[in-house]
């Protein structure tokens, strides 16, 4: 029977092989410490954290997540180990929450391996800190046992860490916060909570008239509720809110969206019901679709730990079985050390085999949904190679998100989850054409991976052309050598560029200033509330920069300026779009590593580079490409010129 503690009540641990399962609701930090019998942590080496995950008998995760599995085996602490505290802590992201006040309050399980809970702790009462001793199992007599502490720290982890006696508690907790942050750059996180009142801002509409109270465009309703966090969110060309954006239906405040229709016959008993496209909640059909899609990759991410978990557990239980086994005197004796190995092995392939089979179940039914979803998908979700793109016509409106590759998981490479990026962007992306770890790099000289990096940037510029509404949306190049001159070739010969792309040291400084001083323009008549106050030749579109080859042509004030760029240029309407090795900006140093954190990473070719927010796995990143010999980037890009030419759709 599962003990339900409250804050200071203990529990007897009926087993010392454990997992501590966490559900925050929010990403959050999971981490422990192991202390003395007075509960003294005697330095770093004895804190298990993101950055150094793995002590004796202990295992955390490698990033901050919505969900943690802890995994602990008391027999293999050291002697002198008498208490394990389990830390949680906020990371210490831009935008995201700073105090436990504001999220749902934590959930904390110990379970056994196979999953049976134990004892469960919800940490209530939480207000202003951003840190929390969430429990601990200590030894007692002999025994071990759970407490639920509950302390929280204003202070945040450094408080916490310095509590326990830890020395240079600041310096660990600013390492810690670093790595967490490694993580997070490449963590697609999911769509946040809805807000039950306020209007979706449009920024455009506020420049032209900041006391006006943002109105949707005529024609049906807009549908905007959820956005997705290191995705992209947020609001488009010069940003006119003063806070966080508000992503309620404009016209149903404080009401959920409608269930999805019964467009499917109920299953028959004993069967899993037949999928259908829209089935998740939403104001509209491009709405649920993308929820759907968002459920989908929860749903692969949570069968697959769930699978993962229940071969750990067959492999820790088998383990165990020939431990005892070997270790009685008798079995050493004869066939009867053969015949455990073989009865050990056997339950863990029988074990095994089931949790397959409950995986394999579920990939069915996913795979199913998937093959009804992809061809309904809307252009700005649909691969190249979705017949939508025949008959595209230039939007009135933006969509709520793009597709910018798929992801998969190596128990089904097969199943792809499309990736969805929020729309307007809040992040920049990069393009990463260095050799990286994965087989398809490996695969691929260093020439061909830098062609396949800037064919990627043009796919993903033509696909952001192509989804906005005419005239709302402009490039810019940077190409300081002209070494992109055959990739760009569809955006140059189209017509569909701001300016020719600037080569040299003085066409990286034009492009740079300009953009730079566009975004000092926009961010002062916001503080000013004086946005009719802008130049009347100020271009409200949004602005995308895709910069080739960096950082060859940039001195140190570009480089300035592009920082500035990435940290500024989104909430006002300018995003980036690099094209870059990481390895050729080595000299620059940790200076740039702000720069890399702060966009989102993907290649050219697959890298398995990329986690979920629910439980962090590794999932391989797919770039989109066009069918072979197909035209349809070509063909797009003529009608989206057609339209700029004649501010219409054509």
């Amino acid at each position: 029977m599962t003990a339900e503690l409250v804050r200071g009540q203990n529990h007897t641990l009926p087993q010392t092989r454990l997992e501590i399962r966490v559900s925050a609701g929010t990403p959050v930090v999971a981490g422990a410490t192991l202390g003395d019998e007075r509960g003294t942590v005697h330095g770093i080496e004895w804190i298990a954290h993101p950055g150094s995950p793995q002590l004796p008998g202990l295992e955390v995760s490698r990033q901050a997540a919505a969900d943690h599995r802890l995994a602990v085996d008391l027999d293999a602490m050291p002697a002198a180990v008498h208490r394990v505290t389990v830390l949680l802590a906020l990371p210490m992201e831009a935008g995201g929450p700073v105090r436990f006040g504001a999220v749902a309050a934590p959930f904390v399980a110990v379970t056994g391996l196979e999953g049976t809970e134990i004892a469960t702790f919800t940490l209530t009462g939480l207000d202003a800190e951003s840190a929390v001793a969430a429990l601990e199992l200590y030894r007692r007599q002999g025994d071990w046992k759970v407490r639920a502490v509950g302390q929280g720290y204003a202070g945040g982890l450094a408080a916490m860490l310095a509590d326990q006696g830890v020395t240079g508690a600041a310096e660990l907790a600013r390492s810690i916060h670093e790595a967490v942050a490694r993580g997070l750059a490449r963590s697609v996180a999911p769509p946040p909570p809805r807000t039950p009142e306020g209007d979706r801002v449009r920024h455009t509409a506020a420049i032209g008239d900041p006391a006006q109270p943002v109105s949707p465009p005529a024609g049906p309703a807009p549908s905007r509720p959820t956005a997705a966090t290191d995705s992209t969110a947020g609001g488009p060309t010069a940003g006119a809110s003063t806070g966080p954006i508000n992503y309620a239906h404009p016209r149903r405040q404080a009401t959920a969206p409608p269930p999805p229709p019964p467009t499917a016959p109920p299953a028959e008993p004993g069967r899993p019901a037949q999928p259908v496209a829209g089935d998740a909640t939403g104001w509209s059909m491009e709405e649920r679709l993308y929820n759907q899609v968002w459920g989908m990759f929860e749903d692969l991410a949570r069968t697959t730990a769930a699978y993962r978990s229940a071969v750990d557990f067959a492999e820790s239980r088998m383990d165990q079985e020939l431990d005892r086994a070997l270790s009685d005197p008798r079995n050493r004796i004869g066939g009867a050390g053969d015949r455990a190995r073989e009865e050990a092995r056997a339950k863990r392939g029988q074990l095994t085999d089931r949790a397959r089979e409950a995986l394999d179940r579920d990939l069915a039914q996913l795979a199913a949904e998937s093959a009804v979803v992809e061809p309904a998908l809307p252009a700005a979700f649909a691969g190249w190679d979705n017949p939508v793109w025949h008959a595209y016509r230039v939007p009135m409106e933006i969509p709520m998100a793009l597709r910018i590759g798929d992801l998969h998981l190596p128990e089904n490479p097969d199943l792809r989850i499309p990736l969805l990026v929020r729309l307007p962007l809040e992040r920049g992306i990069w393009v990463d054409s260095g050799r990286t770890a994965s087989e398809a790099a490996a695969l691929t000289d260093t020439d061909r991976l830098r062609r396949l990096a800037m064919d990627n940037a043009v796919a993903h510029a033509a696909r952001l052309l192509a989804v906005y509404p005419a005239g709302e949306f402009s490039v810019h190049v940077i190409d300081p050598a002209g070494s992109a001159a055959a990739a760009l070739a569809p955006l140059v010969n189209s017509g569909v560029l701001a300016g020719p792309p600037a080569s040299g040291a003085g066409g990286v400084a034009s492009v740079l200033a300009h953009l730079t001083r566009r975004v000092d323009l926009v961010q002062m008549a916001i503080r000013a509330g004086a946005a009719d106050s802008l130049p009347p030749e100020l271009d409200t579109a949004e602005q995308l920069l895709i910069v080739n080859d960096f950082p060859h042509g940039f001195d140190d004030r570009a480089v300035t300026q592009l920082r500035y760029l990435a940290d500024e240029g989104p909430s006002v309407g300018v995003h980036l779009l690099m094209v870059a090795d990481r390895e050729d900006a080595s000299a620059y140093g940790p200076v740039l590593d702000p720069l890399w954190r702060s966009l989102l990473r993907i290649t050219p070719v697959a890298d398995d580079h990329l986690a979920d927010p629910w439980v962090g796995h590794a999932w391989t990143y797919e770039p989109l490409r066009t069918p072979p010999g197909s035209r349809v980037l070509e063909q797009v890009l003529a009608q989206v010129a057609t339209a700029r030419r004649t501010g219409r759709r054509p």
